[in-house]
């Protein structure tokens, strides 16, 4: 007996795992894709961020962030592109970015989540179904079934606990996989954020220290004004 024979005799309820089962496998591909592309070092891209900073080289820095598509190179491009508006504006560009970049790694999981339950649920049903079939059957005929029958409607019943079990444990594991690496990557924004935000933190006051100092010094050698005899408070008056 083939597998299509097996789905047949499972009843109307295969349907709906099946259609459990072709939902999961296309959420299943598309977060692998997803979070596949997402794989970025986040050292390496705080490196080239912040050596093209050094040399105040705020678009070479755009740029090294818009050649790496991962969630963290976006956010921080978002900081990076308001990095002379102050650190308030970087900030506020920085938390935006980050929920709607935690929003699409986050997106669709929720769905795998409920095939992972509903599959084996359906399953359930279709036995119980099954089952309650089965027993019909023996009232009707009072008692007098050949044990082979009987085996034969509830092996029936079963297949779709059997087909949901399917469809719902690899839901149910790849579920987990892809929530432990969103909430890895989630871990590497917040602290490529706070690195950038420190970053141009230090960066600011490295700018404003020697315009203080110079500001200091202009103050200091500007000098006191000293009153003459030649000044228009001396001159001598005409009697």
């Amino acid at each position: 007996m083939n597998l299509l024979e097996l789905f047949l005799k499972g009843g109307l309820v295969m349907w709906p795992i099946l259609l459990c089962s072709l939902i999961t496998v296309a959420v299943i591909i598309e977060k692998y894709i997803v979070l596949s592309r997402s794989n970025v070092d986040p050292k390496q891209l705080m490196t080239k961020i912040r050596s093209a900073l050094s040399r105040n080289d705020v678009a070479g820095a755009v740029d090294a962030c818009s050649k790496v598509k991962a969630p963290v190179s976006n956010i921080l491009r978002h900081g990076v592109m308001n990095y002379r508006h102050g650190q308030q504006a970087v900030k506020d560009a920085i938390e935006v970015a980050g929920k709607e970049e935690i929003f699409h790694l986050e997106k669709r999981l929720s769905v795998l989540a409920n095939m992972a339950g509903t599959a084996p649920m359906l399953g359930f049903l279709g036995t119980v179904t099954g089952m309650i079939a089965v027993f019909h059957t023996i009232e009707q005929l009072g008692g007098n079934v050949n044990p082979s029958i009987l085996a034969g409607g509830i092996w029936e019943a079963m297949l779709t606990t059997a087909f949901g079990l399917v469809v719902g444990i690899p839901a149910l594991y790849f579920y987990n996989y892809f929530v432990a690496k969103v909430n890895r990557f989630v871990f590497e924004i917040e602290n490529s954020a706070e690195e950038f935000l420190s970053l141009m933190k230090t960066g600011q006051m490295e700018e404003e220290t020697p315009a203080a100092d110079a500001a200091k010094t202009s103050q200091r050698s500007k000098p006191t004004r000293t009153v003459f005899a030649d000044d228009e408070f001396f001159e001598p008056k005409d009697e």
